[in-house]
C-alpha cells in the first residue's frame, strides 16, 4: 500500500490536489479524523482489490486537538511497513487572503482571515516540520500543480496512463456531440450507404470494412489522422487533461464514421491507452 496524507493550509490547494491524486487512480479521503485512521488503513489492508492499494487522505487544521497524535499515527504507520508520505501544501499570507476573498469562504479558524491565518499556522506547524514535500503554490496554477504532484508520486512518465480516451462515432444529420474536444468529418469517402448491399449494415460488418478500406483516400487519410492524434495526446496530458474525447462523423453515423472509429480505437489500444469506444447513432433508423 502506498500512502499520502495531503496536508497544509487551508486556500493552498490541498482539495485541487486530493482531485489529481484521484485522477491518479487513489483512492482519496478528505478531512480523515486522525482517531480512525489506523483502523481505516486495517480495513483497507485486508481488503483483496486493487481500489485501496493507493490512498490519499487529508488532514489538516480541522482534526482539531487531536494534531497533536499526527507525529505518533506516522511513527505506527511506518512501524506497520506502511509506505506513508507527507505532502504539504503552502502559500504566502497574501495569496490565501485573496483566495478566500474571491471565493468568500470563511476560514475554518479565527473570526477574521487573518486571524484565521496566523492560528492554521500554528496549528500545521508540527506536519510542516516532518512533511517530506512542502509545495508552495503562491506562484503556481493547476496545470504546474498536477506536474509536480506527478513527479513526486512517481507517475511522471506513466501520465498518459491516466488519461480515459473516448472515440465516438456519430451523424452529421442528428448534430454534433457537445463533448467532442477533436472532431473528424469523414463525409469524403465514398458513402456505403449507396450500395444496395451495404445500405442496411454498418461499419462493423466486414463488407462495409472491405469496402472503405479499399478506397486510396482512406489509407492516406488514417495514416495522417492517426499520426496527429499520437503525437498531440502527451500534450493534451501535459495541459492536465485526464478525459479526451475524438468524434468521428459522417452523414447518418452507420457506416464511414462507424468502421474508422473502430479503427482508431484498435490503434489507440496498440499504442496501450485506455480506450472506450461508442457508436452514438449506429442503430437510429
Amino acid at each position: 500500500m502506498k500512502l499520502y496524507i495531503v496536508s497544509g493550509m487551508s486556500g493552498a490547494g490541498k482539495s485541487q490536489a486530493l482531485k489529481i491524486f484521484e485522477d491518479f487512480g487513489f483512492f482519496c479521503v478528505d478531512n480523515m479524523p486522525i482517531q480512525v485512521v489506523l483502523d481505516f488503513i486495517d480495513i483497507c489492508l485486508k481488503n483483496s482489490d486493487d481500489k485501496h492499494e493507493n490512498i490519499a487522505m487529508s488532514i489538516d487544521s480541522r482534526a482539531g486537538e487531536s494534531l497533536t497524535c499526527f507525529e505518533n499515527l506516522v511513527t505506527v504507520l511506518k512501524k506497520k511497513n506502511i509506505e506513508c508520505k507527507i505532502i504539504f501544501f503552502n502559500a504566502s499570507d497574501s495569496a490565501l487572503l485573496k483566495r478566500y476573498s474571491e471565493t468568500r469562504r470563511r476560514h475554518p479558524l479565527g473570526e477574521s482571515l487573518f486571524e484565521g491565518i496566523r492560528l492554521e499556522r500554528k496549528a500545521v506547524d508540527e506536519i510542516l516540520r516532518i512533511a517530506d514535500k512542502i509545495v508552495d503554490t503562491t506562484d503556481i496554477n493547476v496545470i504546474e500543480l498536477k506536474e509536480l504532484i506527478s513527479v513526486f508520486i512517481g507517475v511522471y512518465r506513466y501520465r498518459d496512463q491516466y488519461l480515459s480516451i473516448s472515440v465516438l462515432s456519430f451523424g452529421y444529420k442528428y448534430g454534433i456531440p457537445n463533448d467532442a474536444d477533436i472532431i473528424y468529418d469523414v463525409r469524403f469517402l465514398a458513402n456505403p450507404n449507396y450500395v444496395r448491399e451495404l445500405k442496411f449494415r454498418t461499419g462493423k460488418d466486414d463488407d462495409v470494412k472491405d469496402y472503405i478500406e479499399k478506397q486510396e483516400e482512406f489509407k492516406a487519410f488514417f495514416d495522417i489522422f492517426s499520426g496527429l492524434i499520437i503525437r498531440t495526446i502527451p500534450s493534451y496530458v501535459k495541459e492536465g487533461k485526464s478525459y479526451l474525447t475524438i468524434a468521428i462523423g459522417c452523414t447518418g453515423g452507420k457506416h464511414r464514421s462507424v468502421f474508422t472509429a473502430i479503427k482508431l480505437a484498435e490503434f489507440l489500444k496498440n499504442e496501450k491507452y485506455k480506450v472506450k469506444l461508442n457508436h452514438r447513432d449506429i442503430f437510429i433508423s
